[in-house]
C-alpha cells in the first residue's frame, strides 16, 4: 500500500496522458503518471533509419509471431517489422465482439502510447461540428462551441507545432501554423483542376500535420525520411515522448510510473470523490494503491470506460459515474474506404525527392452550403501522387543494360483520394465489460458492439463518386473507384463512450470534461467526444485536455474539489 498521496494521477501517458502530465506539473501539482506499458528508449527503441537488410526477417515479419501474438494488429496498414513492438500482444490483451459485427481494436501499449505511431494529421473542429447533434436532432448537444475552445487550439498548435496552409473555410478553421510542406508536380494539377471545376465547394491543400517543417522549442525540423510510425530520433514530429513528456518532467513534479495496469478507480460513496487508483504491477503482479486528489482517465476511449466499469460501486452498479446510462454507449470510429485512383499524364520528366511525411487534403463539402438529399453530415479526403518507383504489372520485353535501366524507371505519376467520414452517435453503438473473460494481468475485458450503418455507408459510396470525379476534371486516365467495407476501429479513431453534455441525465461529462458523478474525476480523451466530426480528432483531444487541467487546478485552489 502506497502511503504517498499526490495532487493528481493520469492514467495514461499518450495523446492526452502526456498534456495532462505536463499541464498539472507545471501548474504546481505532484503529480504520478501510471502507463500500462514497458518505458520506451528512443535510442534503441526507434529504427526509422533501420535499412530491410538489418532487419531479421528483411521487413517480412516473423509471421509465426504474428498470427500467434499479434493477430488483431496485424490488420492494420501501419504494422512493420520494425514497429510492431508497439503495438499490445493480443493474447495478453483479448477483447470480444458480437457476432458478424467484426471491430479491429488497434491499441499500443508503452510510455508514449500510440502518439509514437499516429497519423499526425491536425484539424480543428468548426461550429459546423460542434453544433451538429441540435441541428440534427442526434445524440445530444455538445456543451461547447468553437469560440470556447479555438484559445486551447492556439495554445496547443504553438506547442506541438502545426505545418499547413490557411486557406479561409468556415468548415475548417485556420490555425498556428509553421510554413507548409509542398504539393508535388501532380497534385498542383489537381489542385489547379479542382479550384477550376469545382470553385467555391471544393479546395484542394497539403495536409495539416504535426510534423516540423522548421526548427520549433528545441526540436530539430523533418528531413523527410519518412517511416514515421517506426519512431523519430530528431523529435520532429509530435508525439507525448518527443514533447509533452520531457516538458512534464523538467517540473520536477511528476513521476512517470510504467508496467502499471490500473484495474479500477477507488471511490468514496460519503465524500462523493475518487479517492485513488487500483494498479496490477505489470511485471510482478502485484496489486497496490495509489492516492490523490485528482484523477485523469487519459488512457483512450475504450480503456478509460473499462476502468470506470471495473470501478463499479454498491451505487454504480454498471460502472462508476454512470447514473445517466450513457457510460460504454456511443462508440464512434470514422468510415473509411470509399475513394478513387487515377493515373495523371505529363511531368514524367520530374521525381520526387525524399519521403514527405504528409499528404493532401481535402476538406469536407458535403452539407457545407447545400443540404444533400441522400446524406446527413460529411467527410474529407486524403491522399497523394508519386510514381511507383518499379513499373509492376506492365507487359515489357527486351534484353541487356538499358531494358534493365527501363525497369527500374520510375513509373507514371499516379493520384489517389481516400475518404474519411463522419460516424452518427446510435446508442447501440456499445461496449460493456465481459465478466467471464480476463486479460493477462486478472482484469475482465470488454465485449464490444459496433457496426457502419446507412448513413455511414452513404458517405462511402458518394466518397468514390466525388473522388472519381476530381480525377476526371483533372484529365486523369485508369481511374479506378474505392468502395471498401471496411470494420470499425480500423482508422483507429474510437471515441464517444463517455460523452460530454449539458444534461447530467444524457450525459457522463461536463463541460470541462469533469464527471457529473464526481467532480474530482476527469475524462479527456476519445471517450469524451459527443460526436466525430469527419476531421482527425487528436488536435481536438489535446485540447480539450488543456482546458480541463486549467479548470481542475482552478477548482482545487478554490477549495472545490
Amino acid at each position: 500500500m502506497a502511503t504517498k498521496t499526490y495532487d493528481a494521477i493520469v492514467v495514461g501517458s499518450g495523446m492526452t496522458g502526456g498534456w495532462a502530465a505536463k499541464e498539472l506539473g507545471e501548474k504546481g501539482l505532484q503529480t504520478l503518471v501510471l502507463e500500462a506499458g514497458r518505458p520506451i528508449n528512443p535510442d534503441t527503441d526507434y529504427a526509422e533509419h533501420v535499412p530491410e537488410w538489418e532487419m531479421r526477417y528483411r521487413g517480412m515479419g516473423d509471421r509465426r509471431r504474428e498470427e500467434e501474438n499479434q493477430h488483431i494488429q496485424q490488420v492494420s496498414v501501419g504494422v512493420d517489422e520494425w514497429n510492431s513492438k508497439f503495438f499490445v500482444n493480443d493474447r495478453q490483451n483479448p477483447y470480444t465482439t458480437e457476432p458478424g459485427k467484426p471491430f479491429f481494436w488497434i491499441r499500443g501499449r508503452q510510455v508514449g502510447g500510440r502518439s509514437i505511431m499516429w497519423g499526425r494529421q491536425s484539424y480543428r473542429w468548426s461550429d459546423l461540428d460542434f453544433e451538429a447533434n441540435l441541428r440534427e436532432s442526434i445524440g445530444v448537444d455538445w456543451p461547447i462551441r468553437y469560440q470556447e475552445i479555438a484559445p486551447w487550439y492556439d495554445y496547443v498548435e504553438d506547442f506541438i507545432g502545426v505545418s499547413g496552409q490557411a486557406e479561409g473555410l468556415s468548415q475548417l478553421p485556420d490555425g498556428k501554423f509553421l510554413p507548409p510542406m509542398e504539393l508535388n508536380c501532380a497534385e498542383l494539377v489537381l489542385k489547379d483542376a479542382v479550384a477550376k471545376y469545382f470553385s467555391g465547394e471544393r479546395t484542394m491543400t497539403i495536409g495539416r500535420a504535426a510534423i516540423l517543417t522548421q526548427p520549433h522549442r528545441g526540436r530539430a525540423p523533418c528531413h523527410y525520411c519518412g517511416p514515421c510510425a517506426r519512431g523519430c530520433i530528431t523529435r520532429s514530429y509530435f508525439s507525448s515522448l518527443n514533447s509533452t513528456l520531457p516538458a512534464a518532467l523538467i517540473t520536477g513534479r511528476v513521476t512517470v510510473r510504467p508496467h502499471s495496469v490500473v484495474h479500477s478507480l477507488i471511490f468514496d460513496s460519503k465524500t462523493r470523490r475518487v479517492t485513488g487508483v487500483r494498479v496490477i504491477d505489470g511485471q510482478t503482479r502485484d496489486a497496490m494503491e495509489f492516492r490523490s486528489r485528482v484523477v485523469f482517465l487519459c488512457a483512450s476511449a475504450l480503456e478509460s470506460v473499462r476502468i470506470l466499469f471495473n470501478s463499479a460501486t454498491t451505487e454504480f452498479s454498471n460502472g462508476l459515474a454512470n447514473s445517466s446510462g450513457e457510460l460504454g454507449h456511443n462508440l464512434m470510429d470514422h468510415c473509411m474506404g470509399g475513394g478513387a485512383t487515377g493515373r495523371i499524364p505529363g511531368n514524367e520528366d520530374h521525381v520526387s525527392l525524399g519521403n514527405r511525411p504528409n499528404g493532401i487534403y481535402v476538406p469536407r463539402f458535403r452539407n457545407v452550403k447545400q443540404k444533400h438529399p441522400l446524406l446527413i453530415r460529411g467527410y474529407g479526403f486524403q491522399g497523394g501522387a508519386g510514381r511507383p518507383k518499379w513499373r509492376r504489372g506492365v507487359e515489357m520485353r527486351g534484353l541487356g543494360a538499358e531494358f534493365k535501366h527501363t525497369l527500374s524507371s520510375p513509373g507514371p505519376w499516379m493520384m489517389g483520394f481516400y475518404g474519411f467520414g463522419e460516424c452518427l452517435p446510435n446508442h447501440d453503438n456499445f461496449i460493456e465489460l465481459e465478466r467471464e473473460k480476463v486479460d493477462a494481468w486478472g482484469i475482465p475485458v470488454l465485449k464490444i458492439s459496433c457496426m457502419w450503418r446507412e448513413n455511414e455507408r452513404a458517405l462511402l459510396k458518394d466518397m468514390s463518386i466525388t473522388a472519381a470525379e476530381m480525377l476526371s476534371a483533372a484529365g486523369a486516365k485508369d481511374i479506378e473507384p474505392i468502395l471498401e467495407d471496411n470494420a470499425p476501429e480500423l482508422t483507429i479513431h474510437e471515441r464517444g463512450t463517455a460523452r460530454m453534455g449539458r444534461d447530467p441525465k444524457t450525459s457522463v461529462l461536463n463541460r470541462h470534461n469533469q464527471a457529473h458523478d464526481a467532480k474530482n474525476l476527469f475524462v479527456t480523451d476519445g471517450a469524451c467526444m459527443t460526436s466525430s466530426s469527419c476531421v482527425n480528432p487528436s488536435l481536438t483531444y489535446m485540447a480539450l485536455t488543456a482546458r480541463a487541467c486549467d479548470y481542475a487546478v482552478a477548482q482545487m485552489k478554490r477549495g472545490e474539489i
